[in-house]
């Protein structure tokens, strides 16, 4: 359990700088470039990422149950993470009516992945990984659109929604039908 929480406390830790310490990027990259900043930022989330993934793998040989899901809360998980692709598309491909309507998708679609996941998982463990990051999200959501002016958005394109809308539908298919089993241990279908 402390890889895990050391895991999360990193990986989101880092990526809350910008929340925390608005300024400390910009103070870094003036001061030793932009190398070092991507160097140290990317080292330490991957060191976190891993460390996350080995704490939340060593739960999984002896749980601690908080609750019992409901048998259909597989089926609402991954119906919920179709639009949780489609966000995450969404961050990826900017110009759509989506990323400019929330201007946080990528947020909106960790929040969403992690509340889905919550319905399906009811360990100890569960609820770290996925009721942490669902807690980061949102805050990250409202704390970043507050210092956001609605002036900045380009003007969204159809094009760019439909093509949102495939990428998002096409990952979501090829996740839950082929990469969640192989990667993660668990078939959703």
């Amino acid at each position: 359990m402390a890889a895990l929480i050391a895991g999360l406390l990193l990986v989101i830790g880092v990526h809350a700088l910008r929340l925390v310490a608005p300024d400390l990027r910009g103070q870094v990259i003036a001061r030793h470039g932009a190398w070092l900043w991507r160097a140290a930022h990317s080292l330490a989330s991957l060191a976190g990422f891993a460390l996350l993934v080995w704490g939340y793998g060593q739960t999984r040989a002896d749980p601690l149950w908080l609750w019992l899901p409901p048998p259909w809360s597989r089926h609402a998980t991954a119906a919920l993470m179709l639009p949780a692709f489609v966000l995450l598309a969404a961050s990826l491909l900017p110009g759509s009516r989506i990323a400019a309507r929330l201007r946080q998708p990528l947020a909106a679609a960790v929040a969403l992945w992690g509340g889905a996941h919550l319905l399906a998982n009811g360990t100890l463990a569960d609820l770290l990984l996925f009721g942490s990051f669902l807690v980061w999200a949102l805050v990250d959501f409202v704390l970043l659109r507050r210092r956001e002016s609605d002036d900045a958005r380009a003007a969204p394109g159809v094009v760019r929604d439909l093509q949102v809308l495939l990428v998002g539908v096409a990952g979501w298919a090829a996740f839950a039908f082929w990469l969640h089993g192989p990667l993660i241990g668990v078939r959703p279908f």
